[in-house]
């Protein structure tokens, strides 16, 4: 998504060509690509799909059969995570918890479906801004409070510094993860303001806001987390420029921090 201007064949060439290793997809364009054949090109350029983005909204119709479908896909890429953005508020409800625990119920009913197909679910905690209509689940530890009721092979969660740096408590989450064996994810987006109107497409680039990348990096680290550490930009800026300078600039950040 940090330079969803470019083609996937593209994006797997520059990758290769600059060492990168692993490749975070989203449905869409797979899904334009297809399936087995975006696998194909990953899995023949040397790469491995590190997660597919995204599984959830729950709270809205027809979520069942989406999200079967999209753990059928991170199943033909090759990866092992799916990652959930689990919805906001129903239409016209203020019911906050009973979000939360519509959310909670359709977890558990995928998640035997995706450990049979060898899949796990990394629920990822958003920002509270997007609380009503994106994702209700706003903290690790509510995340946490989902993901614990299954086995961890099957429901863990996504660490994300732009939706949890805020949070005093995250910290600790970040432990209580990975002792259970649940830091499914791992992504990196600084936080830069002010935030963009519709605050959606305001992530920065590494290095360049409020966040202590350096330290996020160092927790996961010490907690014993060995898994991908993925760069996810949502920024109109970098999407309006070269989607290869953009690439080797993430890269150049990355590094940095």
């Amino acid at each position: 998504m940090t330079v969803k201007q470019l083609p996937l064949p593209v994006l797997v060439e520059q990758c290769v060509r600059l060492g990168i290793p692993g490749i975070g997809l989203w449905r869409e364009p797979v899904r334009e690509y297809g399936a087995e054949a975006a696998a194909a090109l990953v899995r023949d350029a040397g790469l491995t799909v590190t997660t597919l983005c995204r599984g959830g909204f729950f709270t809205t119709d027809g979520w069942e059969e989406d999200n079967r479908a999209a753990i059928d896909e991170a199943a033909a890429l090759g990866t092992d995570t799916l990652v959930l953005v689990s919805g906001g508020l129903p239409a016209s409800s203020r019911d906050l918890p009973g979000a939360r625990a519509r959310i909670a119920d359709a977890i558990g009913a995928l998640a035997p479906y995706a450990g049979a197909r060898g899949i796990r679910l990394a629920i990822e905690p958003l920002h509270p801004m997007y609380a009503s209509d994106r994702c209700a689940i706003s903290t690790l530890d509510q995340a946490l409070d989902i993901a614990e009721r299954f086995p961890a092979e099957q429901v863990g969660v996504t660490v994300d510094t732009y939706h949890l740096w805020w949070d005093e408590n995250a910290p600790a989450a970040v432990e209580r993860a990975a002792a259970g064996g649940r830091v499914h994810s791992f992504q990196l987006a600084d936080w830069t303001t002010p935030l963009p109107e519709g605050v959606l497409n305001g992530r920065g680039r590494l290095g360049t806001g409020a966040i202590d990348l350096s330290w996020w990096a160092g927790l996961l680290e010490r907690v014993g987390y060995t898994g991908p550490v993925e760069v996810e930009l949502f920024n109109d800026a970098l999407w309006a420029r070269d989607g290869v300078e953009v690439l080797e600039e993430t890269l150049e950040d990355f590094l940095k921090v």
